[in-house]
């Protein structure tokens, strides 16, 4: 088994572009080259072919969460539904309808710029396996759609004909979600930036920023050079920020995901699944899962580790663990597929917030910007947050600027030695409720009561 993210396991992977090893300048620089950075790039540069944009990554392209993810591109720009309507209820109709558009913009992208990343308008569906989560599901269907949504039910009969598992009582199927190869659309993204003229930098790690004197421009300095450019957009998802308050408002914390060998047409069968459409359960430790263009199961979620002092490292993405309590999820879920090996088995850091939806803001004089935050749901709202950061720099007043959740911050985390025992022990209370009927205890009421949202 190879402890390597399997997208990334591609012989068609891009040469690494070359570092930066001179002072340049330039109009905007993109700090960052994973979904958030080169949507800002692209968009920038289809916004004004003549802006001289730079994109600067530590590492090479989707080296980070973009390349590593489930390939879930969901619509939702709230994480979901209910999460959405508990924080935004006056304005969920148009961000549902903004996140709408923006899934169509990510497809109509793909097209024009020819991306071959398997693609597919597949839903995802989140299924029941208590009880009590029945009347929850057929709950969601049933109030988001006045809202726009078009959410279906499915009884028990329904989702096993879809997908056959002795664990399903129930589901809800939203076809607003997309399944993508998400390492070859980042390489996508990438190659369409490079098309328009934007200058890639790999291997060049960002070490500060700073004002020029009259600041009127920012420095972003690296180990062999420099940029000075008029804005800069801070695309660094959970790795440690340039922004030191930020890590007040994130926690990185550490996914890990199982893939299957190709299934053969006899083991297919036993599953159904056809559809290929995005697969979760309803838990508040989840699990996601989907199949992939040559026939395998991608198992990931559940653990959501977070290590001590914020620490984000490659051995943490090593965790035995988390994928033997994986794999005997995954047969307990599909029984009939016992035997079947995994091929590929890794983690990556995601970057988590209290709201559980990406958050905006501006430094350095407006001439610098941020999203972060998406705590799992980057693959289609980083499009929308790189959008809001563009339209931040430029100082364009939209209906996106104006949203209140873009205007608000969510609720900061405590520094160590606090972070680490609230976050833990919130993690084991959660696990708790799904053990004992959804029924929360004390600690999670109060953070419901403040608005913590630690429910998904």
């Amino acid at each position: 088994m190879k402890l390597t993210p399997f997208w990334l396991d591609d012989p068609n992977k891009p040469e690494p572009a070359p570092a930066l090893t001179e002072n340049i300048r330039a109009d905007l620089v993109v700090i960052g080259a994973g979904f958030t950075g080169l949507w800002a790039a692209l968009l920038a540069k289809q916004a004004d072919p003549a802006r001289d944009v730079v994109v600067l990554e530590a590492g090479e392209t989707g080296i980070g969460a973009s390349g590593r993810n489930g390939g879930f591109v969901a619509s939702s720009l709230t994480h979901s539904f209910q999460n959405g309507l508990n924080r935004w209820p006056k304005e969920l109709k148009k961000l549902i309808e903004l996140g709408h558009k923006n899934l169509d913009g990510i497809e109509a992208t793909i097209k024009e710029f020819n991306i071959d990343c398997d693609f597919i308008r597949s839903g995802e569906i989140n299924v029941a396996n208590e009880e009590y989560q029945i009347e929850e599901l057929r709950e969601e269907a049933e109030e988001s759609a006045p809202y726009g949504e078009h959410i279906q039910f499915l009884d028990q009969e329904q989702i096993r004909a879809r997908v056959n598992s002795p664990t399903y009582l129930a589901a809800i199927h939203d076809p607003s979600v997309a399944m993508v190869n998400p390492a070859q659309l980042v390489w996508g993204l990438r190659r369409a930036c490079l098309e328009l003229g934007v200058h890639l930098f790999e291997g060049t790690q960002v070490t500060g920023m700073e004002e020029t004197r009259d600041a009127q421009r920012v420095i972003v300095k690296t180990p062999r050079g420099q940029v000075e450019s008029k804005k800069v957009a801070l695309a660094t998802n959970a790795f440690p920020p340039l922004l030191k308050r930020l890590s007040f408002y994130v926690v990185p914390v550490y996914d890990y995901v199982l893939m299957t060998e190709p299934l053969s047409k006899e083991q297919r069968a036993a599953i159904g699944w056809h559809g290929r459409e995005g697969l979760g359960d309803y838990g508040n430790q989840f699990h996601y899962y989907r199949t992939t263009a040559d026939g395998r199961i991608l198992w990931g979620g559940y653990d959501a580790i977070y290590y001590r002092n914020n620490e984000v490292a490659p051995h943490l993405e090593n965790c035995p663990a988390s994928f033997e309590r994986l794999a005997g999820h995954f047969f307990q879920t599909f029984p009939q597929l016992t035997g079947l090996r995994f091929t590929h088995a890794w983690g990556g850091v995601i970057d988590t917030c209290s709201r559980y939806t990406a958050f905006w803001g501006k430094a350095y004089h407006g001439k610098v910007a941020y999203a972060l935050g998406y705590t799992g749901l980057g693959v289609g709202a980083s499009r929308f947050g790189a959008q809001v950061m563009l339209d931040l720099l430029d100082h364009k007043k939209t209906e996106r600027t104006e949203l209140q959740m873009v205007k608000s911050k969510p609720f900061p985390f405590p520094p160590e030695p606090f972070r680490s025992p609230i976050v833990n022990f919130t993690r084991w209370s959660l696990n708790r409720a799904d053990d004992n009927g959804g029924k929360r205890n004390l600690w999670l009421k109060i953070l419901d009561a403040l608005g913590l949202g630690f429910d998904s």
